[in-house]
């Protein structure tokens, strides 16, 4: 009762930041419990139709991103999240198109995936599987407006046959033809992939990033 009471009142404060100015939802630092959000995808249906894919999360308005997308941006990036991991450590399938446009973040992502994989299995830590991934947001803030989008900061508690451990990932999430799609996608936890690659302590507030070509040669 107590958490689908904080979702409440998270989903009203975040349609209460979209009629406010720019600067007012950036300094609106919203913390969320995280594990109440709905499934927001459509039901299976004949493929083809956006509108009607199910491998998508499609947002409430075609013509862009409002702040009532946030239970869908979140269930996205929990989604992506739980799938990530099990792809890193079980070797499990994860199609990237259902959670990445861009794609120069996709390869990125894809080089991350592979990269971890390889690491593990080489110290023979694949053994130990993932069994579940429970994610809880520290943090989501709407930005309108020009830029429009989703800043989400979430913490993930991968559970495994024996162990779990913890680490934050920050998202910005856009929409784009009218389904909500991840722009950029940074694990700030040390040793960690983004940490090596791209640096540590990184700011996520660029919804272009992934769009710029330095960037990429960089990684």
């Amino acid at each position: 009762m107590k958490r689908a009471y904080l979702l409440l009142l998270i989903l009203l404060t975040l349609s209460a930041c979209e009629q406010t100015s720019t600067s007012d939802n950036e300094n609106n630092n919203v913390p969320v419990v995280g594990d109440n959000a709905e499934n927001t995808r459509v039901s299976p249906v004949t493929k083809g139709n956006l509108s009607e894919d199910s491998s998508y999360f499609l947002a409430k308005d075609e013509s862009g991103l409002t702040a009532s997308d946030f239970e869908t941006a979140y269930k996205m990036c929990t989604d992506a999240l739980s799938e990530y991991y099990r792809a890193i450590w079980n070797g499990s399938d994860i199609e990237l198109d259902t959670y990445i446009d861009n794609e120069n973040l996709k390869q990125y992502t894809q080089k991350k995936i592979t990269s971890q994989y390889d690491l593990f299995l080489k110290n023979n830590l694949t053994q130990n599987l993932v069994t579940g991934v429970d994610v809880d947001a520290a943090e989501v803030k709407y930005v309108g407006e020009g830029k429009n989008f989703f800043y989400l900061k979430l913490d993930a508690q991968v559970k495994k046959d024996v162990g779990s451990f913890a680490e934050p990932t920050e998202f910005l999430v856009q929409s784009a033809n009218g389904k909500l799609v991840i722009v950029d996608w940074y694990t700030n936890a040390k040793d960690s992939y983004d940490f090596t690659v791209r640096g540590e302590n990184q700011t996520i507030n660029n919804p272009d990033i992934w769009n710029n070509i330095d960037v990429i040669a960089n990684n």
